[in-house]
């Protein structure tokens, strides 16, 4: 590999690096405290944010500090637009909220993460701590478990093992064989529910969306207290299971 390569390979990597801090920390940062948090020289990153500002990939405000720009939105929408998937999600997620009267949202995998994606609250006060942009490790939640249910054995396995966390709560399951086995059976069930484990007193129904090959590539479930779940919680099953069965079959499975 030449140097050029390398030195661009290298310049990707550390324009991601920023832009992942900063979509993690979700605020402003200085270019000084990327730089400490991503753990690049400070050189590199002031140069690297100059040229950044300059193409509009991110923003720099009154006191200096950087946040995403302009044109990472326009990239997003055109991405969002050409996600049928979830586009017709978020209709469901919506006809859920009216037929439920609860907060409801829409799930991915990132990595080893569950990512909030969409979510409309529901008319009452009760609110959580996921909002969109959210991300949390995979076996904190219902949604997390069925984004890997599809998998092989092995493969499903070897990604809880790299990223199974203790939750603050510490309710959340950890154990990498356990969470495959329920991982699976959830999947097949098209259905998981979590009470507590990743939020105190909080509760997720969630079923599976998935595509053409059977891969699990969304979730849309109802998050509410976990003593309205207990109560409701066949007739919020088999609304969440309808909404992902009417987001399949508008995608033609």
């Amino acid at each position: 590999m030449s140097e050029t390569t390398r030195s661009r390979t290298s310049g990707i990597d550390r324009t991601l690096q920023v832009m992942d801090m900063l979509a993690e920390r979700r605020v402003p940062m200085s270019a000084y405290d990327l730089a400490k948090s991503v753990g690049a020289p400070i050189s590199t990153i002031y140069r690297l944010v100059d040229e950044l500002v300059e193409r509009e990939m991110l923003s720099r405000g009154p006191d200096n500090a950087v946040w995403l720009g302009a044109r990472l939105m326009r990239y997003g929408l055109v991405y969002r637009q050409r996600m049928d998937a979830f586009v017709q999600a978020e209709q469901e997620m919506q006809h859920l909220v009216a037929a439920t009267g609860e907060t409801v949202q829409i799930c991915a995998r990132d990595d080893g993460m569950m990512l909030v994606v969409a979510m409309e609250e529901g008319p009452g006060h009760f609110q959580v701590a996921s909002k969109v942009g959210t991300r949390v490790p995979l076996n904190w939640t219902a949604s997390g478990r069925l984004l890997l249910g599809h998998l092989g054995d092995e493969e499903r396995y070897a990604a809880f093992a790299s990223s199974a966390r203790p939750s603050a709560t510490g309710m959340a399951e950890t154990d990498p064989v356990k969470l495959s086995a329920q991982a699976r059976h959830d999947f097949e069930n098209r259905l998981a529910v979590q009470f507590n484990a990743s939020e105190y007193s909080v509760a997720c129904i969630a079923a599976p969306i998935r595509d053409e090959t059977g891969a699990c590539i969304a979730t849309i479930s109802i998050v509410l207290p976990d003593r309205k779940a207990e109560e409701r919680q066949e007739e919020l099953a088999s609304a969440v299971r309808g909404a992902a069965a009417a987001v399949e079959r508008s995608l033609g499975r």
